[in-house]
């Protein structure tokens, strides 16, 4: 891991959060590299335990222009709980957003991502 490009960029939170280290280091590569996110940075969620990556998603196939999101690396192992997405909402600043992404991360680099909205939302239709 010391070896990769990202790293250094990654180190001051790796080693504060080791516990969501694997996580974060995965989910960083994976938006930086695979999906090309732009002006990403890290986010500190003390109340979390762990480092949040806020960036800008690339525009999407439908010509939507590229929007600003937050993600939360989140190791498979770990539980969460409402409690834990109350703290980081409320985390993410005076105005939280209106939706976040959780990366739940399993040992064998597999990502998934869900989409986390504050309070009741109605789904697309």
């Amino acid at each position: 891991m010391q070896a990769h490009p990202s790293y250094p960029e990654l180190n001051h939170f790796l080693t504060k959060y080791p516990k969501s280290s694997n996580a974060l280091f995965q989910t960083f590569n994976d938006l930086t590299l695979a999906q090309r996110w732009t002006n990403v940075e890290l986010v500190d969620l003390s109340e979390c335990q762990r480092a949040a990556i806020r960036g800008l998603r690339p525009s999407s196939d439908s010509g939507d222009p590229p929007s600003t999101c937050i993600v939360i690396p989140y190791p498979l192992t770990e539980s969460i709980s409402t409690s834990w997405f109350r703290a980081a909402f409320s985390g993410l600043g005076e105005t939280p957003p209106k939706e976040i992404f959780i990366a739940i991360c399993a040992e064998d680099s597999s990502t998934v991502y869900y989409k986390i909205s504050k309070g009741i939302v109605k789904p697309p239709v």
